[in-house]
């Protein structure tokens, strides 16, 4: 006799709220996309590179954070960037700022049912490698969960993932090769490093830093992980980069302050737009 399983009610619950997420996005945004966007601090500018642009605010989608965060615009935009169909989020969600990892990964979860299958996730991070400098652009190789948390943690959705996901090859080999194409042509040098999530807000002491130098980390953000995490566990291919948007190695000098982040990163944010673009047309 065959058997039936029944949901948990919390499964069922998340499908609901999902389909109604899409369902509106459907009906807003008439673009398929294949690839998403997440435009990190201070880097929402490249939406206005987006053709046929359609801006939806996050106070209008059904079941969608608010992004509260210095330098997030909290929009929606669907349209063609690089001759690709694409959605992009103008800010992203943080820990920070008391939503829990599930609320901060739901716009992934909201990409892959749309259809999305490559993840672009950019992010400001604080340089740790003494071989970088606030400008660099940097490859996420791989990423330490420091957040002391995780998205996946609860009743697993067989429809969104397996129950244990393996990470080793959460960022992708063979997008960062593309992206190095991309920047070469562009007579750009990125560098490539592993990235540390934090929970935040506040900035970590020296003694957190020079721990999390010990253990290989070469850059330090307050996002980034779950969204791959989440990603990966949906089967979505992701692609990370990383704006040094200043130097927080005790060992480099003093820290910088938030407006001061938010000013090296625009700074920069020509050549991250220039990059993107190109890949965006080499995928």
């Amino acid at each position: 006799m065959a058997t039936t399983t029944t949901l948990p009610a919390a499964v069922t619950a998340q499908r609901a709220r999902l389909a109604e997420t899409v369902r509106f996005l459907q009906e807003r945004a008439s673009v398929k996309p294949r690839i998403a966007v997440i435009l990190g601090s201070g880097l929402g500018a490249l939406a206005h590179d987006v053709q046929d642009a359609v801006v939806i605010p996050y106070s209008e989608i059904p079941h969608f954070p608010l992004s509260t965060a210095p330098g997030h615009a909290g929009n929606l935009i669907f349209g063609r960037l690089g001759g690709q169909d694409v959605v992009l989020m103008q800010g992203r969600f943080h820990s920070y700022e008391g939503y829990g990892p599930q609320a901060t990964t739901y716009p992934v979860r909201v990409f892959r049912a749309l259809g999305v299958e490559t993840l672009l996730i950019t992010c400001a991070t604080g340089g740790l490698n003494p071989a970088f400098k606030a400008g660099d652009l940097m490859l996420i190789t791989d990423h330490l969960n420091m957040t002391g948390t995780n998205p996946l943690i609860g009743a697993n959705d067989p429809d969104w993932g397996p129950r244990f996901p393996v990470l080793f090859d959460a960022y992708r080999a063979d997008l960062r090769a593309i992206a190095h194409t991309v920047a070469k042509g562009l007579d750009m040098q990125l560098q490539e490093g592993i990235y540390a999530g934090i929970a935040g807000p506040a900035f970590f002491t020296e003694a957190e830093i020079r721990h999390l130098l010990t253990i290989g980390a070469d850059a330090i953000g307050m996002s980034t992980v779950h969204e791959t995490i989440a990603a990966v566990h949906g089967g979505m291919k992701v692609l990370g980069i990383g704006m040094i948007s200043d130097m927080a190695n005790p060992d480099l000098g003093g820290h910088a302050t938030e407006t001061e982040i938010l000013e090296n990163v625009a700074k920069s944010s020509a050549s991250f737009r220039e990059l993107v673009r190109g890949i965006m047309v080499a995928l």
